[in-house]
């Protein structure tokens, strides 16, 4: 019988543990790391457009009704469809 596969016996009878690989170890550091660093700076990824009206709506095509002006869709839900062609 080959190592691997006595090694594969053990494991399966219970008499030694699976031992993580280092490459899952790192991917949960470097996870945790991210999320500290997110929870620490919050606020360096505030947008400098935040607490600022939005601009209105540029001239485009409107699918299901004449341009409407911001005022007039406060409070209603809007789905916006950005394209780029390129």
């Amino acid at each position: 019988m080959s190592a691997r596969a006595e090694r594969a016996d053990e494991l399966a009878e219970g008499r030694i543990t699976k031992v993580p690989r280092p490459r899952s170890v790192l991917a949960v550091i470097l996870c945790c790391a991210v999320i500290v660093t997110l929870a620490i700076s919050g606020d360096a990824f505030v947008s400098p457009l935040q607490d600022r009206p939005a601009p209105e709506l540029a001239d485009t095509t409107w699918i299901n009704s004449a341009p409407l002006k911001l005022k007039e869709l406060r409070g209603k839900v809007v789905l916006l469809e950005f394209w780029t062609y390129g």
